[in-house]
């Protein structure tokens, strides 16, 4: 069931942005997993500035193509704590997993085929709006 709009998703995108830049500091935790979660509210921050969808500013990366990275991001997440040998550490193993399932589940429920974010990115490359000459 798809019931999360492009906006609304931008929105928790923003969100999960701030959620990994803080969470080191909310949850006490250092070292690799917190320079994980650095990189990564960055990276999401970035991502969600380039995506063609109403809340993006540069609009350059489809909104499906998004949802892929997301889907990815999701599972890396949830095998972090084991790739990268922190699960002894509680807080920074459940932060980890936690925000891997929500993000999940976020992507199943996420329309990335609706109109509003396909028309936001498809009308930035009309062909009557190039000009060859």
């Amino acid at each position: 069931m798809k019931i999360l709009s492009p906006r609304v998703h931008g929105y928790i995108d923003y969100a999960v942005a701030a959620l990994f830049l803080l969470a080191p500091s909310l949850f006490g935790f250092g070292g690799l997993p917190e320079t994980l979660c650095y990189v990564l509210g960055v990276v999401h921050a970035g991502m969600t500035l380039l995506t063609a969808f109403p809340l993006g500013a540069a609009k350059l990366v489809p909104f499906p193509v998004h949802g892929g990275l997301e889907a990815a991001v999701g599972v890396f997440l949830v095998a972090a704590p084991w790739l990268f040998n922190f699960d002894e550490v509680p807080a920074a193993r459940n932060f980890f997993l936690a925000t891997g399932v929500a993000v999940g589940l976020v992507w199943l429920i996420t329309d990335y085929r609706s109109a509003y974010a396909s028309t936001a990115a498809g009308a930035r490359y009309r062909s009557e709006d190039r000009s060859f000459s």
